[in-house]
């Protein structure tokens, strides 16, 4: 069974070393968690991955067995590669239902306006269908519409970044309930956390644990439980793994995430 296939994957910036060799395969029909501190590694790769531009990358990446390195972003997105982005940005001037509707255009994709009503009540966001994208909306809001986006698109492979980060406990569990509707057995998702919370709602079928951009160890939904119990420090002391150096965090600028084509969004 394909799905996504990562293999020997690195990647450096400015001379920096970040990803040292990153091997990981998610199958389509299952979702796996990568969980790691921060500057583990886990942004530069969904980075790598969605084309960010910057990076000398080495290894592979294939969707389905189709060479992604190589590709543009857009090319990217037409192969059914789709990010939800820690961070969701406000486009003010496009309304979701006009973002959808250019997507799907672009997709080559038909879906009745019945259909994008009920999976927008199924996450509660009929009411923002006509509003600028995540225009004032509060940051369970704004996930919601990243996952009620995936669903309209169905991509083929899902990279979920911190999807549940900065929500509070009903928000997560919505959010959980929106990852578990993508679910599906022609599509594999990545699901990028900090912290096992968003378990309580979903299980992983696996969950890998990357720790100075290599992944340290891989397991079933336990090894959350594990993390939980003993935190990243303790693994990483057992196998012989520093803890990185952290730079401060900052919310990145629209610019930096927004590309020319809306399929990748």
């Amino acid at each position: 069974m394909s799905g996504l296939r990562i293999e020997g994957l690195t990647a450096r910036v400015g001379g920096k070393e970040i990803l040292r060799g990153i091997d990981l395969e998610v199958p389509f029909g299952e979702c796996h968690a990568l969980m790691g501190p921060n500057g583990s590694g886990k942004s530069t790769l969904c980075h790598v991955l969605t084309g960010k531009e910057g990076y000398e990358v080495g290894g592979s990446v294939r969707i389905d067995g189709v060479d992604l390195l190589e590709k543009d972003v857009d090319d990217r997105a037409r192969l059914g590669l789709m990010q939800a982005f820690q961070y969701p940005v406000e486009i003010p001037g496009l309304t979701l239902r006009e973002l959808l509707e250019e997507a799907l255009e672009e997709a080559t994709m038909e879906t009745p306006e019945a259909e994008l009503t009920d999976v927008a009540a199924t996450l509660d966001m009929e009411r923002f269908l006509d509003r600028s994208v995540n225009d004032d909306l509060s940051g369970g809001e704004k996930k919601r519409s990243e996952l009620y986006q995936m669903q309209v698109l169905r991509p083929r492979v899902a990279v979920l970044d911190e999807i549940d980060s900065g929500l509070d406990i009903d928000a997560v569990r919505q959010v959980a309930e929106g990852v578990e509707d993508l679910r599906g057995p022609e599509r594999a998702l990545l699901l990028i956390t900090h912290y096992n919370r968003i378990f309580r709602y979903l299980t992983p079928d696996r969950v890998h644990v990357i720790m100075g951009g290599v992944i340290i160890a891989s397991g079933g939904p336990e090894l959350a439980d594990d993390l939980e119990a003993g935190g990243y420090r303790k693994l990483g002391e057992r196998l012989g793994i520093p803890e990185p150096e952290v730079e401060p965090s900052r919310i990145p600028k629209a610019s930096e995430q927004l590309t020319d084509t809306p399929f990748d969004l």
